[in-house]
């Protein structure tokens, strides 16, 4: 099945049972019949989406919504692909996020260009929705292992006795959170997709997202590794029966 704005004759419905449930992707492409065919592709792979005609529309997206991966298209009006990607990796909340292009611009220079504005990967029209989804894939495991580290390595950085003579710790302030919120928190910080979370709390992954949103929107900060960031340097640290 070969997708090149629109689909081949043989139906288009998938369900992967690796794909991370409810992981927001961006896709940007001013190619109507080709962005609605692929939403639709996606969504039955267990991705929500978000959809951009523009350059300008994406970041204005992005900035709302903080998509979990960015499919993008070269050739669009206002701001092409080239500077949609290049404005996104300038600001410090867009840096790690997973980018792929999707581009009839098939010239080695042109797949090389990409990479170097800052492109995690790339993909050729026309091309099969499966070689999407694995890249798709491969970006966001990818993603969840550098959160993972960080995970790690915070959680190494922080001390583990106090010196005698030392002031004592302040104890962190109170989270602004709901006990569902909070339950939700501790198993974000420790590195867990929403499929575990769901899994492990016994709730869906779209419910766990609900809550991770009104998390973020609470502690002000934009996405995962930013919280998880935010719970070891104010001194957050799962209770024992948090603890995976």
């Amino acid at each position: 099945m070969t997708i090149y704005g629109l689909w081949a004759d043989r139906p288009f419905f998938i369900w992967n049972y690796e794909c991370d449930a409810m992981k927001t992707i961006l896709l940007v492409d001013d190619d109507a019949t080709l962005r609605i065919a692929l939403s639709h592709y996606l969504e039955n792979c267990g991705y929500a989406i978000l959809q951009a005609e523009t350059g300008v529309q994406a970041l204005s997206i992005f900035e709302q919504h903080h998509p979990d991966l960015i499919v993008s298209d070269i050739i669009m009006p206002q701001m092409d692909g080239l500077e949609f990607c290049r404005t996104l990796r300038s600001h410090r909340c867009g840096r790690l996020t997973p980018f792929i292009f999707l581009s009839s611009r098939g010239r080695l220079d042109d797949r090389i260009k990409g990479h170097q504005i800052g492109a995690d990967d790339y993909l050729v029209k026309p091309f099969e929705p499966r070689e999407l989804v694995a890249k798709i894939e491969a970006q966001l495991e990818r993603s969840h292992r550098i959160h993972t580290e960080l995970v790690h390595l915070l959680q190494q950085s922080q001390p583990t006795a106090q010196a005698p003579d030392s002031p004592p710790v302040e104890e962190p302030q109170p989270l602004p959170l709901s006990p569902a919120e909070k339950r939700v928190f501790w198993q974000v910080i420790q590195g867990l997709t929403n499929k575990q979370i769901g899994d492990r709390l016994f709730i869906s992954p779209r419910t766990v997202q609900t809550h991770l949103s009104n998390i973020l929107g609470k502690l002000q900060v934009d996405n995962r590794a930013q919280l998880t960031r935010f719970a070891f340097e104010k001194g957050y640290t799962p209770p024992e029966e948090e603890q995976t």
